[in-house]
């Protein structure tokens, strides 16, 4: 039997994000989200070094308990790198820059579940110094490894590489681009993370004509293992997108 759980990703804790730009919220904003979000089932965080602060938020709100460790998962990301001082997120995949990026979301997450490949492409998502990095991330206690991809061929290469067991990719009712991949998927024993299932907000605009729960149901009924992840910096959002997720899967 397929089992696809709602997992919530914090780039909206982190910095501006979405059709409408939304700023980040305040920090005890932020802990109150996640302790909400936990608290409505969810147990899946996806959060990466590009989403500036959104790492560090996270790892004060596990290591003052308000998240409970061994029930949660922590997934982040390598590959795309934040530069404060010009508020601007530019990627790199040498093995050096891969390992710095390691070394700094292990000091503030404490413990990574999922270690994933950021702007993975078909030139780098197998390269030599990608696969040194995960290699080191495993010596360090990471077992679960993925990619996020926008291709079908970097997904196609991932898959066929036996290192990954998770690809992340966007995937919406209107943007059905990248369907062959849960195929992939399935056929590799591989899990899927959907991101952008309203377009980032675009689908779900006062004048829509489609509710959150079809657009989740769009996704759902296609039978495949893994996480949809929902971005949102409103508890109230939140919520409204937990109902939609359960109404989708009943």
């Amino acid at each position: 039997m397929h089992k696809v759980e709602l997992g919530l990703g914090l780039l909206s804790i982190g910095r501006q994000w979405g059709v409408k730009a939304v700023h980040p919220p305040k920090e005890d904003a932020a802990h109150a989200l996640l302790e909400a979000a936990y608290s409505n089932g969810i147990s899946f965080f996806d959060t990466a070094p590009a989403y500036a602060c959104s790492e560090a938020i996270l790892g004060r709100a596990l290591s003052s308990g308000l998240l409970p460790r061994d029930e949660i998962t922590i997934a982040t990301k390598m590959g795309e790198h934040w530069y404060p001082a010009e508020e601007a997120a530019r990627t790199g995949h040498s093995f050096d820059e891969l390992v710095r990026s390691l070394d700094n979301s292990m000091r503030l997450l404490g413990r990574v579940d999922l270690l994933q490949l950021h702007k993975a492409t078909a030139a780098n998502v197998a390269s030599r110094d990608v696969i040194k990095a995960f290699d080191r991330a495993a010596s360090m206690g990471i077992t679960r490894f993925g990619a996020s991809v926008s291709d079908l061929e970097t997904a196609t290469i991932a898959c066929k590489s036996g290192r990954y067991h998770y690809l992340q990719f966007p995937f919406n009712i209107n943007n059905r681009s990248l369907e062959p991949v849960f195929e992939l998927l399935a056929v590799h024993g591989m899990n899927a993370i959907v991101n952008r299932p309203f377009a980032m907000g675009a689908l779900v605009q006062e004048d829509s004509t489609i509710s959150s729960t079809e657009l989740f149901r769009s996704i759902v009924s296609i039978g495949f293992a893994g996480v949809i992840l929902t971005g949102t910096s409103s508890i109230s959002h939140l919520l409204a997108n937990v109902a939609a997720f359960q109404g989708a899967c009943s």
